[in-house]
């Protein structure tokens, strides 16, 4: 490491972060966590152990709808765990599936298998006894929830891109090595987890003792889809294709969504394009700008520890000439490539294969059966008999991919008897995402993903209201200012505030290129639907031909571009 000191250069007076002593303090991330398993007393985990079980992939929450009467009857919160699996590029064979089905099933208070924004699938309501039995049932299909939380390289997404199935397929194996390359090194989790041999110590290269000074999120991306929304992450590998085979990457840095209300010196912001890099410095270079964060982030406050602030702090190009000293790489002129669109194509299509996709909307990407469709058995039905693989896309999605001509039609009509294909889905629905927020989320505000589908159903009456039904907004809700619903990269996002209670930002673009404004701060939903109402109709008669909304109410100056985010958003 290099002997960069963060509190002296952040500010000299302070002290490290109360994370920073818990991960040196962990013996490399094990803490007390086996002691903890072994506490019949309470349901969840004490001290440390409470942080520490992000880095094995884990969450500790608990049902606040509930919390209230059982305070009554003198009992703790109802302590479980949320899981989120490491599925780089979101692929999942059946046999791995139908495993999870029938855990989420047996062993989880909700029995769904949520699909998040992070292209894989968590767990909700684990109880403490059920957690063992989980990673080993993971183990042994395949699946490890190492470092999807926590202080680390988070799980790497990838373009699904299922019709150029060749490009896909390189692109998805670099997506696989980053993650394995970026990997913490302790045996911790096959000690605690999988009762693997236990060690004294461990050897951290990349990620250092005390790992690093914040989350880390990663993609590759395939354009003209920016379905991962890329600036969103803190590195980002733009595939770049000559005669349809991949040539390397440009390299974009330091995106981020999450802030903290009220505080000026948070805020989202957009990934600077680094330059390009053949495909063998890939590798090196995702080493390095990882190693440059770990030295250089601000291990003090962390409200500011992401890549996006050290960029800000430091300067881009002082980040950039240190991860090409490090890595012995010079990043070349980037290549040009565009962003066209960012959503899934639903339904069927082809890959140059031969082999057919069918992409499948799952609202709020949770697949539990419902009254009136049975998702759930629906998916476990299919995979049972599917030959091919499935891939959860990263706007909480699943394609039913690698799909022979002879099985489409038994995939289709398994898919719409238990409403997995449902034509009545409007556009609006199908651009519209939310995080889960209440009742499992102990950051939650507001609600979200329960108020989803009502303010779905008001924003489409509005669209007809206006003539424009068949056109969409990229509308997302969200419950907390911590950008796990990538709110800040849409055309109409709503961040709660408070019970019931959201700010209303405008101005993304469909393209999730362009990072939204403020509107209306701490509103409630009359508020805030009549401003819609109006700006639609505003949009419905004046815009050019083809312009998104988001387009539209910066051209009209409804709300001013944010360019530079740390000077602009605010502003």
């Amino acid at each position: 490491m290099s002997d960069y000191k963060p509190n002296s250069k952040h500010d000299p007076q302070a002290k490290f972060a109360d994370n920073e002593r818990l991960k040196t303090e962990s013996n490399f991330l094990r803490g007390t966590i086996e002691a903890d398993l072994k506490d019949q007393i309470t349901g969840g985990f004490t001290a440390d152990n409470f942080q520490l079980i992000r880095f094995h992939g884990m969450y500790q929450q608990d049902d606040r709808d509930i919390r209230p009467e059982r305070a009554k009857q003198k009992l703790e919160p109802l302590h479980n765990v949320m899981l989120r699996a490491r599925m780089p590029g979101g692929i999942i064979k059946p046999e791995q599936w139908l495993a999870i089905d029938k855990f989420a099933e047996e062993k989880t208070m909700y029995g769904s298998i949520r699909l998040t924004t992070r292209q894989t699938f968590q767990f909700h309501g684990v109880l403490k006894p059920n957690i063992k039995d989980m990673h080993q049932m993971l183990n042994s299909v395949g699946i490890d929830s190492i470092a999807t939380a926590g202080d680390v390289n988070r799980n790497v997404l990838c373009t699904t891109n299922p019709v150029e199935s060749e490009l896909h397929q390189e692109a998805y194996e670099w997506a696989a090595k980053i993650s394995e390359h970026l990997l913490p090194k302790t045996r911790a989790y096959a000690e605690i987890w999988l009762n693997g041999e236990k060690s004294e110590s461990t050897e951290e290269p990349i990620l250092g003792s005390t790992y690093l000074p914040r989350k880390f999120k990663t993609t590759v991306t395939i354009p003209p889809n920016n379905e991962v929304d890329v600036h969103a992450n803190d590195l980002n590998f733009v595939a770049i294709a000559e005669n349809g085979k991949l040539v390397g990457f440009n390299v974009l840095v330091g995106g981020g969504l999450a802030m903290t209300h009220g505080d000026v010196n948070t805020y989202p912001r957009k990934a600077d394009d680094f330059g390009y890099v053949p495909l063998e410095h890939t590798l090196a270079i995702a080493e390095h700008v990882v190693s440059v964060q770990r030295d250089w982030g601000n291990r003090v406050n962390r409200k500011n520890a992401k890549t996006k602030y050290t960029l800000d702090t430091f300067g881009s190009d002082a980040f950039k000439a240190e991860v090409e000293k490090r890595a012995g790489v010079k990043f070349e002129q980037s290549r040009p490539y565009e962003f066209t669109h960012r959503g899934d194509r639903f339904g069927w299509v082809e890959g140059i294969d031969g082999k057919h996709h069918l992409t499948v909307f799952i609202q709020n990407g949770r697949i539990l059966d419902f009254p009136d469709k049975a998702l759930k058995t629906g998916c476990r039905k299919i995979a049972e008999i599917h030959q091919g693989d499935f891939r959860m896309t990263a706007n909480q999605n699943l394609i039913i991919a690698g799909v022979p001509a002879d099985q489409k039609d038994v995939i289709e009509h398994l898919a719409r008897d238990h409403g997995l294909i449902d034509d009545s889905h409007t556009e609006q629905r199908k651009a519209s995402m939310a995080c889960v927020a209440l009742p499992t989320c102990p950051l939650a505000m507001a609600e979200a993903e329960r108020y989803l589908p009502e303010l779905i159903e008001k924003t489409e009456a509005l669209l007809a209201k206006h003539g424009v039904a068949e056109d969409h907004i990229i509308l997302r809700v969200v419950g907390c200012p911590n950008g796990c619903g990538r709110a800040m990269l849409a055309e109409a996002g709503l961040v709660g505030k408070g019970p019931g209670k959201y700010n209303l930002y405008l101005g993304g673009n469909r393209e999730g290129t362009r990072i939204p404004k403020l509107y209306l701060e701490n509103v409630g939903e009359e508020t805030y639907l009549n401003a819609l109402d109006e700006l639609i109709g505003r949009w419905a008669s004046e815009r050019n031909d083809a312009e998104g909304f988001g387009d539209f109410v910066i051209r009209q100056g409804i709300v001013a571009e944010v360019k530079v985010s740390k000077t602009d958003f605010h502003a």
